[in-house]
């Protein structure tokens, strides 16, 4: 369960850094609205190329299956991002209807992943190459939608996936 955080650039909240922060990164691939970076997709880029690759090349699976979700400061750490510190620093202080918002999308990301390798593991397994390719398919273009889903939060969209929306993407 994600826990608030004080929203930073609130009146009460005293001192804004939301608005400091937002001038420190401009023009440096950081959202100054939403103080959060695009670059965090390319963790998920990873793990939709290599479930692409399962129904020609089912060895990627074992790849797949050592994916792990990282969190958007683990990322930044172990990145080559120019400004992966002032990308940690931004997101601790991203205003919270931007970051709760991303945060339930990459937890249905990673929720999505994790299901999904194990369903093809099994059709893997099985030998069903028409299941396979249709389930590698199927949820690649699930995790597309909430890559762009997490995108357009990134950029300041500030809507949420209610459980009905969570329940549509992860049925299918």
């Amino acid at each position: 369960m994600l826990q608030r955080r004080p929203d930073t650039t609130s009146p009460e909240s005293g001192i804004s850094y939301a608005r400091t922060l937002a001038r420190l990164v401009a023009g440096r691939n950081i959202e100054p609205q939403t103080l959060l970076a695009t670059d965090y997709l390319n963790h998920f880029n990873e793990i939709v190329m290599l479930l692409e690759l399962v129904p020609d090349m089912p060895e990627c699976l074992d790849e797949a299956r050592d994916w792990r979700p990282k969190s958007y400061q683990q990322h930044f750490r172990d990145s080559q991002f120019s400004d992966k510190e002032l990308a940690i620093l931004a997101y601790e202080h991203a205003p919270a209807r931007y970051r709760e918002a991303f945060e339930e999308t990459v937890e249905a990301m990673n929720l999505l992943v994790a299901e999904a390798v194990e369903r093809l593991s099994a059709l893997a397994a099985a030998e069903d190459a028409d299941a396979l390719a249709l389930t590698a398919r199927d949820t690649t273009q699930r995790l597309r939608g909430l890559m762009d889903r997490t995108s357009a939060i990134i950029h300041g969209a500030d809507e949420t996936l209610d459980q009905a929306g969570i329940d549509r993407v992860m049925g299918g």
